[in-house]
């Protein structure tokens, strides 16, 4: 009998291959034509996409992305990368060989397709499937569930399928953004209001039934519970909208307007919604936001980076994915 593993595939959204306008356009191609994260008719969304979206867009989309490239490539590809690879090894050091470890992008690349065909020609006949998504919402999870679906039909034996929905409650998740916020405000010597950035979706996705809007309050909740902030020492409140559709608010820009206009005039930022840093954290908060917030009479926008590569990340991540595998049986010969 073959040697039968078990695999985890690891998946986040996905990123250009280069910040050059052709590379940003495939991209937003691949991303803005998903049903699951655009749901309009695509008789209304199409021509919009392709007559004027596509042409334009990737052009101010590729300047950010030059502000933030890494010497590597990607920040979201590189630090998905590392994050993958000491997820791997811990695995590998507590469940030995029967356990292999992949990266896949829902767009870009490293392919999902590619992901999962590597995973089955290690003969993986279980497959457990991470999304780098804390909360879940239809656009980011749920579309890794059809992509996932998408590729194993094509497999003329698919592996046993199980999916990790959300952990935006789990203990040492909330645990390691607390420590983080902690140890920045110790380092600086003194507390500043914190500001919970997420990114926005659409109202109509949480009054469909779409559970990101309760799992982000959640999150909120918990940090600031263990953080022992008061009414008024936090504010909760999401970024990166787009098109016309109302999204969930408060709104970062009104939020900042806000807490200027009640004499706030440093804050902490954090983004619990980021498994790492990519192009909304780095530049639309730590550039964009920071810029406007300073300009207009604040004096400290800290940044805390998210939890990217680092050591405690990957060890809360293999801790859940044993959790999911304990009682899926044991690897066989």
């Amino acid at each position: 009998m073959a040697y039968e593993r078990i695999g985890v595939l690891l998946v986040n959204l996905g990123t250009p291959d280069a910040p050059s306008y052709l590379a940003v356009q495939r991209y937003l191609r691949e991303f803005l034509g998903d049903r699951r994260v655009i749901d309009t008719s695509r008789w209304l969304w199409l021509p919009l996409l392709y007559g004027l979206i596509l042409p334009l867009r990737p052009l101010r989309t590729a300047r950010k992305y030059r502000k933030i490239w890494m010497p590597g490539g990607s920040p979201l590809a590189l630090y998905s990368r590392r994050l993958a690879d000491k997820i791997g090894a811990a695995l590998q050091a507590s469940l030995g060989d029967g356990v292999r470890v992949e990266l896949g992008m829902s767009y870009g690349k490293p392919a999902l397709a590619g992901a999962i065909e590597r995973l089955d020609q290690q003969n993986v006949r279980r497959l457990l499937v991470l999304p780098l998504y804390p909360q879940y919402c239809k656009a980011t999870s749920g579309s890794v569930s059809d992509r996932v679906g998408g590729v194993l039909k094509r497999l003329r034996s698919a592996p046993a399928l199980r999916m990790v929905h959300d952990y935006h409650r789990d203990p040492a998740f909330i645990a390691t953004w607390v420590g983080r916020i902690a140890k920045s405000w110790e380092e600086r010597g003194e507390r500043s209001h914190l500001l919970l950035a997420y990114h926005g979706i659409p109202l109509r996705y949480v009054t469909e039934g779409d559970p990101y809007h309760s799992q982000a309050q959640t999150t909120t909740a918990l940090i600031v519970e263990q953080l022992g902030l008061q009414h008024g020492e936090f504010s909760h409140c999401y970024q990166s909208r787009f098109g016309r559709l109302e999204w969930l608010q408060p709104y970062l820009d009104d939020t900042l307007k806000d807490l200027l206009a009640r004499g706030i005039r440093k804050v902490t930022v954090v983004s619990p919604s980021f498994a790492v840093d990519c192009l909304e954290t780095l530049e639309e908060l730590g550039i964009g936001y920071q810029e406007q917030y300073l300009s207009r009479g604040g004096e400290r926008f800290d940044l805390i980076a998210c939890l990217n590569d680092d050591d405690r990340h990957a060890e809360l991540l293999a801790a859940l994915i044993r959790k999911h595998l304990a009682d899926w049986g044991s690897v066989s010969i």
